[in-house]
């Protein structure tokens, strides 16, 4: 398969069994490294997307796959490629395959990837965007900490350190206390 050039790596949208996301990129990849298939399959994805949930006062993040039931590969398919990549456990075939042309799958169009990356280069940067919410004067919950479900005002904020200065009715006084960003919700 080798004449010295590389060949040309396209993206490619491989159907898997849902839930086998991970798996099919686990064997894929193992495949690479057994095979030193590295110039013809240059990287195997699954688009994921953080989500944030608040559990027990604490916010936690956890990545879902956006798109449950497809890995993206970028290949050259040339060869043993397409055999390879269709006949790997939990793989249902290429996105594009039909019962008539299963000979040569379709690769995904440039502005196709760009978007689906760029959704999840957006998604990485999107968590710090998250972060600068809170103005001064407004009013925030404490959902973290021994004062957790009380009502305070933002008093001040700290983009840098990500933390807020907030003033906090309790016994009927103002109490002044700093909060992280991650420890307050907006009321």
């Amino acid at each position: 398969m080798s004449n010295g050039e590389k060949p040309v790596m396209e993206w490619y949208v491989v159907r898997a069994i849902g839930g086998k996301e991970k798996k099919v990129k686990e064997y894929l990849e193992s495949e690479i490294r057994t095979l030193h298939l590295e110039d013809y399959i240059a990287q195997v994805l699954i688009p994921t997307e953080k989500v944030y949930q608040v559990r027990n006062g604490k916010k936690i993040t956890k990545e879902r796959i956006s798109y449950p039931g497809y890995v993206l590969v970028q290949a050259a398919l040339v060869g043993e490629i397409p055999h390879i990549l269709r006949n790997a456990p939990n793989v249902l075939g290429f996105l594009s395959d039909t019962k008539e042309s299963s000979l040569q799958a379709t690769p995904l169009r440039p502005q196709e990837v760009s978007r689906i990356l760029g959704r999840v280069d957006e998604l990485a940067t999107q968590e710090e965007e998250n972060e600068t919410p809170y103005v001064e004067g407004e009013s925030v919950k404490v959902i973290d900490g021994p004062f957790a479900s009380f009502v305070g005002t933002i008093e001040k904020v700290d983009n840098e350190r990500k933390k807020l200065q907030v003033s906090v009715k309790i016994f009927g006084r103002k109490t002044p206390m700093e909060l992280s960003f991650m420890q307050v919700e907006k009321e």
